[in-house]
């Protein structure tokens, strides 16, 4: 069904994964109410998420909206990195998962010259491997940003990833192991900024700019970390975020990546309409109420999401 340059990854990657069904509702019902039975078409659309919390938060706002529109729902969590979840859509283990629009771009197209929100968006479709595409982008943008804390940008004069390059102590980068390969990890600081690569170290942090990561910012194990913008620890931690004078990450806007296949008409209106209304400040937020001790699960915030915007 898909065609596409990259290879496939090993058989069965989703199969130690939990898919859980989703209970259906009825159009304009509690998309969590128990023991109700879609009335659609009897297709199934399975549901997948990345494998970091924000991902999944999204991932169930989609589903729960579906399911409150008839459509039979089937999600699929926390399946992993983009390379990962690419083969499942590929592979058909899952038809609809939430993207960020300039790192899909640039996943299939490194040499995209495309730098705006509506570039990045008009170019999406010629990129993608013939068998997916992607429904409206959010006006909610989560994108990758490096961040040093208030201390090092005093002492250092940083403000701006422009000011790298003339930074005479190592720059000790944190952040995610596919960083070292993304065009604007450490290459691109080299390419775009004119850092020297000998004064580069990279230090691996597998959690999506999450909390190993910004420990290791502010215990000095890094002194400069990619952390997602709608991270509520920048804030609490007064991290300062480099500015990007030369668009070297590219806008992040959220949008539905799905098997054409799956994408019907209802499908399209369902989610085409959260894409309406989700904005970067709802992200914080409900990235900020998934953390703590009391911290509200992606299903919970998804439902309590939906209600407050009045969708369905």
């Amino acid at each position: 069904m898909f065609t596409s340059q990259r290879g496939r990854l090993a058989a069965g990657i989703l199969a130690a994964g939990t898919v859980l069904a989703l209970t259906g509702c009825g159009a304009g019902g509690d998309p969590l109410e128990p023991g109700s039975e879609p009335s659609g078409d009897g297709e199934t659309i399975i549901v997948g998420s990345a494998g970091f919390a924000e991902s999944e938060i999204i991932a169930q706002i989609f589903a729960q909206a579906l399911e409150a529109n008839d459509v039979t729902v089937e999600f699929a969590g926390q399946i992993g990195q983009r390379d990962v979840y690419i083969t499942a859509l590929e592979d058909g283990s899952i038809d609809l998962i939430p993207d960020y629009s300039g790192n899909l771009l640039q996943f299939f197209d490194e040499d995209s010259d495309a730098k705006s929100s509506e570039e990045v968006f008009a170019a999406l479709p010629d990129a993608l491997p013939d068998g997916f595409e992607v429904l409206d982008q959010a006006e909610a943008e989560d994108k990758d940003s490096y961040n040093v804390t208030q201390e090092f940008s005093e002492s250092n004069g940083v403000t701006s990833l422009a000011d790298l390059a003339n930074l005479d102590v190592p720059l000790i980068v944190g952040g995610n192991p596919e960083l070292a390969e993304r065009p604007y990890g450490p290459q691109g600081l080299t390419e775009v900024y004119g850092v020297d690569a000998a004064n580069i170290q990279f230090v691996p942090i597998s959690d999506s700019g999450g909390p190993l990561t910004t420990a290791a910012l502010l215990d000095g194990t890094v002194n400069i970390a990619d952390i997602f913008s709608t991270t509520p620890s920048i804030k609490e931690n007064n991290f300062v975020t480099l500015e990007d004078p030369e668009n070297m990450i590219l806008p992040q806007n959220v949008l539905p990546l799905i098997n054409s296949e799956k994408a019907s008409d209802t499908v399209k209106e369902v989610l085409n309409a959260v894409s309406a209304e989700l904005t970067t400040e709802d992200l914080i937020e409900l990235n900020g109420r998934n953390q703590g001790d009391e911290k509200a699960s992606p299903e919970a915030l998804a439902a309590d999401w939906l209600a407050e915007k009045d969708l369905f």
